[in-house]
């Protein structure tokens, strides 16, 4: 079968071998595939490497369609049948493998992939499989708005409109959050965030985002002196809780959401930063900030995206700007570093 392979550092298109369900698992094609800011990542480590690791099948974030059932199965779904599934595989004989982001198993960026029958979603009402491939992305941002632990009149504000920070708008959408702010220098990201639900949208080249967020945070004529000790402290005489979502993952970034929050308010690390960061406790000290990390979602958080997504009230539609086959992969890889292009990227292995 043909493949996007991660090889010595670079993406190329080759055929590999149809892999076997093992007990339990079914094959499965893959109909659409997203491509995540983790995958530009992991193959930028690849591309500074100095030896090359094992060939890799990227794509965690699909949408697939039963081909054949492996022994073992219960067969519940049919053939044909639209399904999605938690990005891992596990069997008795192979153990655990995450897809798309390990050489165990492949991702869907390829004809076929196997999953567990047990982790099957059929995708409900006709969702069309390039939405249904949304899911594990969205699932991320509502997993974020969960952690939270948001009380009632909160206000948001989202710092970075990529795909996490779009997911984590729709999230807080669906809650029924708000105001939300939104900030990013991109102007095609701060019109997706619009797109997605966003009540305030702001250039931080223009003006600080922190201080358009105080505007929902603080009473009229709330204003506390002397100016000095207010941003030093987070002296704010709030009158709703506030939270902040960072949705970058770039090193200072948790410092400078930090500073500009006011105290007593909760810090939500959903951006992927993987290079060593700093910052100062003692800011976080003096204002007596929450900070609480996030990353992926539950099983049930997972399944909750799916029908929020076929119910329409999570409209993924605006974040797919591109669907490509696996020969325009690579490229597709290159397009995304570009946040006025793309927004979100699909490959389609059967194209």
């Amino acid at each position: 079968m043909r493949a996007l392979v991660l090889r010595s550092g670079g993406l190329v298109v080759d055929d590999i071998a149809v892999p076997e369900p093992d007990a339990g698992q079914v094959l499965v094609a893959p109909r659409a595939a997203g491509i995540c800011g983790s995958d530009l990542h992991l193959l930028d480590l690849a591309g500074k490497a100095e030896t090359p690791g094992p060939d890799m099948v990227f794509g965690h974030e699909f949408c697939a369609e039963i081909v054949d059932h492996g022994p073992g199965t219960d067969r519940t779904l049919a053939a044909g049948t639209l399904v999605c599934s938690l990005p891992l595989a596990y069997s008795a004989s192979r153990g655990v493998a995450m897809l798309g982001t390990t050489p165990l198993r492949n991702g869907a960026f390829a004809e076929r992939m196997v999953l567990n029958e047990s982790l099957l979603l059929p995708v409900p009402n006709g969702l069309p499989a390039e939405l249904a491939a949304l899911t594990e992305p969205m699932a991320v941002g509502w997993h974020a708005v969960a952690m939270a632990r948001l009380d009632d009149g909160a206000v948001p504000l989202v710092v970075g409109c990529g795909p996490v920070g779009l997911a984590v708008i729709a999230a807080l959408k669906v809650r029924g959050i708000g105001p939300v702010v939104a900030a990013d220098f991109s102007p095609a990201r701060r019109r997706l965030a619009e797109a997605m639900g966003a009540d305030v949208v702001i250039d931080p080249a223009v003006e600080s985002p922190y201080e358009r967020w105080t505007d929902a945070l603080v009473p009229e004529g709330g204003a506390v002196q002397p100016e000095v000790v207010v941003p030093l402290l987070g002296w704010l005489p709030s009158s709703r809780p506030a939270v902040v979502f960072e949705c970058v993952g770039v090193p200072g970034l948790i410092q400078q959401v930090m500073a500009g929050a006011p105290r007593g308010a909760q810090v939500v690390v959903v951006g992927a930063c993987m290079e060593p960061d700093n910052f100062l406790p003692i800011v976080g000290l003096t204002k007596e900030l929450q900070v609480q990390f996030a990353v992926a979602y539950t099983a049930d958080e997972f399944a909750e995206t799916l029908h929020h997504l076929a119910e329409g009230r999570i409209d993924g539609t605006p974040l797919v700007t591109g669907r490509v086959g696996l020969d325009g992969g690579a490229q597709a890889f290159e397009d995304l570093r570009n946040p006025e292009a793309h927004a979100k990227i699909l490959v389609e292995p059967w194209r």
